[in-house]
């Protein structure tokens, strides 16, 4: 049943809100009469803006009857053969691909934090990347939103925050206690079974369909720009019975409102009919046996109070007002983020990449089942025969060993032309038009163009720095409009949700060993900037060369010449290692000289005793170190079998590393002679391998030849990599 303006109640702001217990972003509002009037003309002119763009979504819905392969009514031909050339499927597909590995690289790091003091916050940067993986973009939410973004001309995404809890049961291994608190040397430890409830968070990305998405009004150039000039953002949402429930507990919707769409939803639907006009009015729609209710989110500035605020609204149909609340978000942003993937001025909305070549995938596919039924018409042979002269034709059935009794010269055979040929190269020609237009290079796809001729080393150069920029030119959109404020919607949901500290895996100068850090809630817009840096990242991966060469220039300067600067090859040097080995083994193959100082013995029992695995140094004491380690096997926390191998594995470590250093002071005392020809690591010697000149670029000698295995320069797969003229 809907509520109808009768049912409003008047109350009064100052009566509702002055409650020091009242949550004024939780609080709803829809039942002022302030609020009310207000929500009744925002959902017309919503209402009328879906209707509007119906036309755009009628046709998206034929865009991905293309990328579907699916054939419908722009069919001309309608023969017996029912083939879809998967044309536009493909393009799509390897544009997908190709953006998608540009945006995350091969090393892992996916943002940049910038902050005032100019030290990188590790901690913050692995609790951002932390929650990159817990969102599963990578897998899940880019592919398709790089799929939908050329089918429908517009990037979507809605970011909200899960919170699971899940009860787990484990076994440990416990001392008995005399008293509270006080354990019992003494005594055995025993097995004991613990149970505990953990509570998972973090961001949820979900990626909207364009045709569920309205902005108003439709001339903005952003969201932002669309709210803060009295217009709307509307996104439709399809919930069931549970999820109804579930947003009543949370207080979204009101209980009244929530319970009578239920109700809606289970009126039983006429046999042999469609929804009745009342089920349809209120969006309530069946998939199959099962309900659902189309229920419209809205953000929109609401005068409460006489202040004008961002309000989060939900309406479902026929005047179902189901709440109204301030936007939950302390940072006030709105968790939907949109942009076209190519601008139009004067709209908000992009147009399609499968619009220009909709027309011609319908064309191929007319050719293609054209050529199908000539060509079994073509394998089927023609038999012209008089049958005046030929009186037994009913008896000459196609068998073997048939002996047909009539004149040579009286039937004959003919052939059906082989129009199919033709067909396929239609196709061929019609493939490479979509090829042209969507930017996609033959050797994107796995089959090739479909060239007759294989491609010159010269065109295939030509195609790739297309290709790098037209790429870069792709994902710098996704990056600007999507992924960048997407991050500052994790910060700001991290600082408002999670209020409990966070372990998880950090990377960076940390030392010789990746390690699990516990980071408190963080702030948003006060010290760290963040920004989505896979982009920039595999930019530069393509650019190693490039960076050797020029780290070999800057060596070879003079001092002279730089009139008083001193050049620092550190951040050239990490950046470096860290592009070209990832962040995991960047640490270990390039340490800073904090890195290098011996850890504590009390600091490694704390670790080995988390459960990590401890390298030894050679400036620790392995005397004292080796007395250490061996009291943390006389507690009952060491006494556990992974802790105490842990720990006699260390101490093995350290004996060995003992017994090294005694035979090398053996050595230097008899006079051995040491490394030979004293070169220094990263030196450039004489003769010594490895080391380029001052200037030049590392590069395969003339005749040289490579280690066994060597994948040759011309052969490399990466498209990044140009080939050598």
């Amino acid at each position: 049943m809907a509520v109808t303006q009768d049912q409003v109640e008047p109350l009064d702001d100052d009566e509702e809100l002055d409650s020091p217990q009242a949550d004024e972003r939780s609080k709803d509002i829809s039942k002022r009469a302030g609020v009310r009037k207000q929500l009744v003309d925002l959902f017309k002119e919503v209402t009328q803006g879906f209707s509007d763009q119906a036309e755009r979504s009628d046709d998206i819905q034929n865009y991905w009857d293309c990328y579907n392969t699916k054939l419908n009514g722009n069919q001309f031909y309608n023969g017996n053969s029912q083939i879809y050339v998967p044309i536009i499927h493909n393009a799509v597909n390897a544009r997908k691909t190709r953006f998608v590995n540009q945006m995350f690289p091969t090393n892992g790091r996916n943002v940049e934090v910038i902050s005032p003091d100019g030290q990188l916050p590790y901690a913050e940067m692995s609790l951002v990347e932390y929650y990159i993986r817990k969102a599963k973009l990578r897998t899940k939410v880019m592919p398709a939103l790089m799929r939908n973004g050329d089918v429908e001309g517009q990037y979507n995404i809605y970011v909200s925050w899960e919170k699971r809890s899940r009860s787990v049961t484990w076994r440990t291994t416990e001392v008995p206690e005399l008293d509270e608190g006080v354990a019992n040397p003494a005594a055995e430890p025993i097995e004991t079974i613990k149970h505990e409830t953990i509570v998972e968070q973090f961001p949820q990305v979900e990626v909207i369909a364009d045709t569920d998405v309205l902005v108003l009004p439709t001339t903005a150039d952003s969201i932002g720009e669309a709210v803060e000039g009295g217009g709307s953002v509307t996104i439709i949402r399809r919930w069931g019975k549970a999820k109804i429930r579930q947003m009543i507990r949370e207080g979204v919707i009101r209980e009244d409102v929530g319970e009578a769409l239920i109700g809606q939803m289970s009126e039983e639907r006429p046999a042999g009919t469609r929804n009745n006009v009342h089920l349809e009015a209120a969006g309530i729609k069946r998939d199959g046996s099962m309900p659902f209710a189309l229920v419209y989110q809205t953000w929109s500035l609401i005068k409460v109070k006489g202040e004008r605020v961002i309000c989060e609204a939900y309406y479902g149909g026929e005047e179902q007002y189901l709440g109204c609340r301030r936007n939950p978000l302390w940072s006030d942003l709105i968790p939907v983020l949109s942009v076209p993937v190519e601008k139009v001025a004067g709209a908000f909305k992009g147009v399609s990449k499968i619009k220009p070549v909709a027309d011609v995938q319908y064309f191929a596919n007319d050719a293609i089942n054209e050529a199908a039924d000539s060509a079994a018409y073509s394998l089927l042979p023609i038999t012209m025969t008089d049958p005046a002269k030929n009186p037994r034709v009913g008896s000459m059935v196609l068998s073997l060993g048939a002996v047909w009794e009539t004149s040579p010269q009286d039937t004959q055979f003919a052939q059906f032309p082989a129009l199919w040929e033709h067909g396929f190269q239609m196709v061929a020609a019609a493939k490479a038009e979509i090829a042209q237009t969507l930017s996609v290079s033959p050797a994107a796809i796995t089959s090739g163009g479909g060239k007759g001729s294989k491609s010159s080393q010269a065109e295939v150069a030509q195609e790739q720095q297309v290709d790098i920029l037209t790429t870069a030119d792709a994902v710098t959109t996704v990056e600007e409009g999507i992924l960048t404020p997407m991050l500052e919607l994790f910060v700001a949901m991290d600082h408002q949700y999670r209020d409990e500290d966070l372990l998880v895996p950090q990377f960076g100068q940390m030392g010789v060993e990746a390690k699990m850090e516990e980071i408190p809630p963080i702030q948003f817009d006060k010290r760290y900037q963040y920004r989505w840096f896979g982009v920039e990242q595999a930019r530069s991966a393509q650019q190693v060369q490039q960076q050797i060469a020029g780290m070999n220039v800057l060596r070879g300067i003079p001092p002279q010449q730089l009139d008083g600067y001193k050049i620092n090859l550190v951040p050239i040097i990490t950046q470096l290692v860290e592009n070209t080995f990832g962040p995991r083994l960047a640490p270990l193959i390039f340490e800073s000289p904090a890195q290098q100082m011996p850890v504590p013995a009390e600091q490694e029992n704390a670790l080995l005793l988390s459960g990590f695995e401890v390298p030894t140094h050679m400036l620790d004491d392995d005397q004292a170190h080796i007395q250490a380690h061996a009291r943390i096997l006389q507690t009952p926390e060491g006494k556990s079998m992974p802790n105490a191998k842990k720990a006699q594995a260390h101490i093995w470590a350290h004996m060995q590393q003992m017994q090294q250093k005694q035979q090398a002071a053996m050595a230097s005392q008899q006079g051995e002679p040491g490394i030979p020809g004293g070169a220094v690591a990263g030196q450039a010697q004489p003769g010594v391998a490895g080391t380029p000149r001052i200037g030049a670029q590392p590069a395969q000698a003339t005749g040289g030849q490579g280690p066994p295995g060597m994948i040759h320069h011309d052969q490399l797969k990466d498209p990044s990599v140009m080939p050598r003229l």
